[in-house]
């Protein structure tokens, strides 16, 4: 095994993970893709502990650029991972605009709403 590859035991995998993380955590957007942020709490019971996931909807294109674009939203996920604060769900949505940008275009895209969102180790969390 590749030790830079990005451990599928992080990975949200189940449909009712990714509801959870929609419906209550908060969304931030920007041109390239949709952050969704779930804080996880002690008293949950679910174990979403630094899971992300990565969706791109019918709508980005034939199932060559959508796995292109959840490529490039990985990517970006595994290269930063250990920067991000501890006890936080993810799910990251591709947009349009993804399937033509550059792996660079879409990490500091990543790296802005992260930074808005207030999930790097370094900022602080907005109100």
């Amino acid at each position: 095994m590749r030790t830079n590859t990005l451990p599928r035991r992080l990975m949200l995998k189940r449909s009712a993970c990714f509801q959870r993380v929609y419906r209550a955590g908060r969304s931030y957007a920007n041109r390239y893709l949709v952050l969704y942020v779930f804080r996880i709490h002690a008293g949950d019971q679910k174990k979403l502990y630094g899971s992300v996931g990565f969706a791109a909807g019918k709508k980005l294109g034939c199932a060559v650029k959508r796995n292109r674009v959840k490529r490039l939203l990985r990517e970006s996920y595994r290269r930063h991972r250990a920067e991000l604060a501890p006890q936080t769900a993810l799910v990251l949505v591709g947009r349009k605009a993804a399937v033509e940008a550059a792996c660079g275009d879409v990490e500091r895209a990543y790296l802005a709403l992260c930074r808005k969102a207030g999930i790097l180790r370094a900022s602080r969390p907005m109100a």
